[in-house]
């Protein structure tokens, strides 16, 4: 070989190194014998093969075997899964490896390549066949013969010719035993260093050869197997007479070498014994073992004479290399001597490499088909080179013998891979023939080639092209349908089919656009919408039509024109709102909103008022609604118009919506007391009546609304204007009714006129207001002295409400009642006192956002009044009721009605007047957002939701006093008031809940205390008188239960407990 040749030897053999780690190996261990489909290991799973997703495959992942022609599978490996089974060829380990001693593994080799070329690797998989016990020990003969001197001692051994087993471990030989035995003899067995059992003969009595020269017993051998496997021979033992020495071999252990092309008759190992006998005793014979193998037998011969070991057949290291002869000398006597000879077989460089090639990639007609779009590394072909020589004769080289895109990567020691290492081009080279040549390094060197044939298939390699690539339109909406858009066009650069483009619409394009699939003219099938979609954005492909189809996209973007196709939109069809009837000149109503699908001028929106102009204003922009007129809710308590809404669009688009704003009541009106009708009245109480009857009742009526109208009654003072006992609380008032009862039986303490001042109160708020009125109640039998009891009548008017006549003139009796009243003042007033500092010191803790939860809760139905200064104006003008203490009496005329049953009454009735002035409560909407206290009563409950507002805060135009703020509640419009009259006043009703929605026939209420100017507004009214006490000395008047706006008046006479029915006809403003 010259230089050059070695040169590039060299340098294949350390790349083949330097590749080696690229390979991986896999060991499996399966037991010979196995049936079929047994499962043995999966490789995907073992090798822990995780696929990369940035990894494109050309093919699904596969596991395939590269077996040598010829050769007969033994293991099965599933393509998809890597899953390896066992096939119908079953393992036979003692044929597998026949050549291969107990101690050694045998194992079965093979190779799987994973494919496909982008994840390619090559496996080597090793399965050690483990031992199975198929095989039974069996001796050499049925009939085993021994001679054994007569002389021999006891506790002498003699070795017992051993069985075989081709099983090896724990399944091969591991017990002997004596099955019919006699007393002269045991058995022992003897364990060799390598592992073998060696039975022996004991002799256990003396033997006596004229008495017994022979004795026949049953030896059986058993291996470990489960369940063991066993056998038997006949074991006879002949007496013989002495021969006590036996030979001895100068080396019991003997290592030889010997080449494997040594002819035959080629002396091996030259054996020598020796014996201390004479005679016949000391001929010496030699002869193998039967524990050596028959084909160690068959290479090699031995003079039974010289002890001379000889080549009998030619060797192959090949095949064995090495050999273990087991030597036995004899000199007659029964028990042998034992050599053993290791041969060992050197090599010559005698075998020529071969090459084996296994294709990856499935031949057609003997060749193999490549794309030219085959990447770089892709397999095609897996090349083993084997040599049987060993050491260097044994190391081969593998290289192509010319330049081409292609290279052996080494894999293994053995093993190389043909795979591409350029890009291949159809159209510069069509095949190729590649000649792989193996050499091995001996002297000379053996080599030999193999041709591999490849043929390049034409792709389709060239995908469309277009031109930009991104396509801008635009089309106005409402377009008609199959509108066509654009011509769509592409290039390819290849020929033929695969020059053909289909174009096609993206995924991702939305409903009604279509393209044709050769022309490329883009359309829309439907009308478009831009308030619906202003953008469109698409992609189209452009696909050739080859075999392996290639493709490209362009983005399509499209805009939709504007047109003024749609009206403004109020968010709802009609607002109510609620706004407090002291709400000042321009404050804030409410805001309305309306919005604009369109766009651009289409989307500006002009807001104005069509007939309610004399009374509101609205921003045409904001839409915020404003009073230019104050509120009088007892004058008017809603007002109802149309908005008007108008867009700039050409032409223009409007829509309406219907506006309504209630008036809600403000609690500026007192009560007014109607019975008594006058505080000179009184009534009789008899001494015989019964505790808990009622003896008088009170009622009073007030001009506002809702909880601003809710009374509530109360005994504030209680004195006896004709005796100067103490009163002891002998009356008590319902605060509902105003029925006053007597509390305990009458006393003769108690006789006298009583001078109860009652005050009544309404549930305003912030702050309520109230009237007093004198209740006088004569306890006696009879009304002896009229004229008596109208001075004390007259004394009562004069004494001051909150002390008693005759103070000074203090009875012993009377002494002990002021202590007993001083002392629960005392204690009252020092619980009062203890419960204002506790209740004062929780308020201050009171967080500042409860305050502001008030304000939101009173807020969610009113708007705020942002001035008090109309409030006040109110307050002033209340100021101007009489203060007179007396109250007038009801002058009432008869008049006689059609229908005989009823009475028209027709009267005239001045109101009474408080006893002391009442100032009213001073409230700033602007400053306190809270209406009501938290334990008001509910007023949501008397609205109905028309229609739900957004929450808004603005400022507005309205001028007001430097440093002050305006703030704009939450309005919603479902606080619509839905009652039968125009206010939130107690009507009759069958309903447990006051405030429940029910028919009555009322009409405003009381205003003022003082006289009103009357409108000509006449109702009629059927009054069904109360029963009242005969003993009342005062006119009796009917409970009214309904609130009256304005001045009663009553013409006729008055009314008495025997009127069943009373008509009036009032004339109230």
């Amino acid at each position: 070989m010259d230089i050059a040749s070695q040169a590039r030897l060299l340098v294949v053999l350390l790349t083949c190194a330097a590749l080696l780690c690229q390979a991986q190996e896999r060991d499996y261990t399966v037991k010979e014998e196995q049936p079929e489909n047994i499962r043995i290991g999966n490789l995907r799973k073992d090798l822990d093969l995780k696929l990369d997703p940035s990894i494109r495959l050309s093919s699904p992942l596969q596991f395939k075997p590269v077996y040598k022609t010829g050769d007969v599978p033994l293991v099965r490996v599933e393509a998809n899964t890597g899953e390896i089974f066992t096939t119908n060829h079953r393992i036979d380990r003692e044929k597998l490896c026949s050549g291969v001693f107990a101690e050694k593994r045998c194992y079965y080799e093979i190779e799987v390549a994973v494919l496909p070329d982008e994840i390619f690797r090559l496996v080597k998989i090793r399965f050690l066949i483990e031992d199975v016990n198929d095989n039974a020990p069996l001796f050499q003969s049925t009939v085993i013969n021994i001679s054994i001197p007569e002389n021999t001692a006891i506790n002498t051994r003699y070795p017992v010719p051993s069985a075989f087993d081709s099983d090896v471990g724990i399944n091969g030989i591991q017990h002997y035993e004596l099955v019919k035995s006699v007393s002269e003899f045991g058995l022992d067995i003897i364990e060799t260093p390598e592992g073998d059992k060696w039975p022996q003969l004991i002799v256990q009595q003396n033997l006596d050869r004229e008495q017994k020269d022979t004795f026949v017993m049953k030896i059986k051998v058993e291996d470990g197997g489960n369940p063991p496997k066993s056998s038997t021979a006949i074991l006879q033992v002949t007496i013989s007479d002495v021969n006590d020495n036996r030979p001895i071999f100068k080396d019991s252990e003997l290592e030889v070498t010997v080449p494997e092309n040594a002819p035959m008759g080629t002396s091996v190992a030259q054996l020598h014994a020796t014996d201390a006998d004479l005679g016949s005793n000391a001929q010496i014979h030699f002869a193998f073992s039967n524990q050596i193998s028959a084909s160690t037998k068959r290479h090699f011969a031995i003079d039974s004479s010289t002890g001379l070991i000889t080549v009998r057949q030619p060797l192959d290291r090949e095949v064995t290399p090495v050999h273990k002869l087991i030597v036995l000398a004899s000199d007659g006597s029964s028990t042998p001597s034992r050599a053993t000879v290791i041969v060992n077989v050197t090599d010559i460089n005698d075998n020529v490499p071969t090459i084996d090639t296994r294709y990856i990639i499935n031949l057609v007609n003997g060749t193999v088909l490549l794309s030219e779009n085959a990447p770089l590394n892709t397999k095609i072909a897996l090349i083993t080179v084997t040599d049987k020589d060993a050491d260097l004769y044994g190391k081969v080289a593998c290289y192509t013998d010319h330049d081409v895109p292609f290279r052996l990567k080494p894999v293994f020691n053995d093993q190389f891979l043909l795979e591409t290492a350029a890009p291949l081009d159809y159209e510069t080279t069509r095949e190729y023939a590649i000649k792989i040549v193996a050499s091995d390094r001996g002297t000379p060197p053996l080599n030999t080639s193999a041709m591999v044939l490849i043929k390049i298939k034409d792709e389709n390699d060239n995908a469309p092209i277009f031109p930009q690539p991104e396509i801008q339109l635009s089309i106005p909406e409402n377009n008609d349908p199959s509108t066509q858009l654009i011509k769509i066009s592409a290039t390819d650069s290849d020929s033929g089919h695969n020059a053909e483009i289909i174009y096609t619409l993206g995924p991702n394009a939305p409903d009604g656009f279509n393209i044709d699939r050769r022309s490329g003219v883009l359309s829309v099938g439907k009308r478009l919408d831009r308030e619906k979609q202003e953008r469109y954005s698409f992609t189209v492909t452009a696909r050739d039509n080859g075999s392996t189809s290639l493709q490209s996209n362009v983005t399509v973007r499209l805009i939709v024109q504007d047109l003024n196709d749609n009206s403004p939109a109020f968010t709802h069809p009609e607002y109510n709102f609620y706004v407090p009837e002291n709400l000042p000149l321009y404050g804030t109503v409410g805001l309305i909103t309306v919005t604009d699908a369109d766009a651009g001028d289409n989307a500006v929106v002009t807001l104005s008022i069509l007939n309610g102009k004399d009374h509101f204003i609205i921003d045409p922009q904001t839409g915020v609604i404003k009073p230019n007129i104050t509120f009088d809710r007892e004058q008017q308590s809603s007002y109802t118009f149309m908005v008007k809404a108008v867009d700039a669009g050409q032409p223009p688009s409007s829509s309406y919506a219907k506006v309504t704003i209630n008036v809600v009541d403000v609690n500026d009106n007192r009560p007014v007391f109607i019975i008594p009708s006058s505080n000179y009245s009184y009534d009789l109480v008899r001494t015989t009546t019964t505790p808990g009857a009622v003896v008088t009742k009170v009622f009073a009526i007030d001009n506002d609304t809702g909880m601003n109208a809710e009374l509530h009654y109360s005994i504030i003072s209680n004195i006896i204007i004709t005796s100067r006992v103490s009163p002891r609380g002998l009356f008590t008032i319902d605060k509902s009714t105003g029925n006053i009862t007597l509390q305990e039986k009458v006393v003769a303490a108690d006789q006298g006129l009583h001078r109860l001042v009652v005050k009544v109160k309404d549930l305003g708020q912030p702050e309520s207001l109230h009237a007093i009125a004198l209740i006088h109640l004569f306890v006696n039998d009879t009304v002896s002295n009229a004229t008596f009891i109208q001075e004390q009548l007259r004394k009562s008017m004069e004494t001051p409400l909150d002390r008693n006549m005759e103070d000074s003139e203090v009875t012993p009796q009377t002494n002990g009642y002021v202590i007993v009243v001083i002392a629960i003042i005392a204690g009252t007033m020092t619980v009062i006192l203890v419960i204002f500092v506790t209740a004062l010191v929780r308020c201050r803790q009171t967080p500042r956002h409860k305050v502001v939860q008030k304000g939101k809760q009173s807020g969610e139905w009113v708007s705020p009044n942002q001035d008090n200064r109309q409030i006040k104006k109110k307050k002033k003008r209340k100021k101007r009721s009489p203060k007179s203490l007396l109250l007038n009496f009801v002058t009432i005329d008869e008049s006689k009605p059609d229908d005989p049953t009823h009475e028209h009454v027709n009267g005239t009735l001045d109101l009474p007047v408080e006893l002391e002035e009442q100032t009213m409560g001073k409230y700033n909407w602007a400053t306190t957002p809270t209406t009501f206290k938290p334990d008001s009563p509910d007023l949501a409950k008397h609205y109905k939701s028309a229609s739900p507002q957004p929450t808004f805060q603005i400022k507005p135009e309205t001028p007001v006093a430097p440093k002050k703020h305006h703030v704009i509640q939450e309005l919603p419009l479902d606080n619509t008031f839905v009652v039968g009259c125009d206010s939130l006043s107690k009507c009759s009703s069958t309903s447990s809940d006051p405030y429940s929605v029910s028919e009555c026939g009322c009409q405003g209420g009381f205003k003022t205390a003082g006289q009103i100017t009357t409108r000509q507004v006449i109702h009629n009214f059927l009054f069904k008188p109360t029963h009242t006490s005969p003993n009342s000395h005062s006119p009796c008047c009917p409970m009214v239960d309904v609130k009256l706006g304005g001045m009663w008046q009553l013409g006729g006479r008055g009314f008495s407990h025997t009127d069943k029915h009373v008509y009036m006809n009032v004339i109230y403003s």
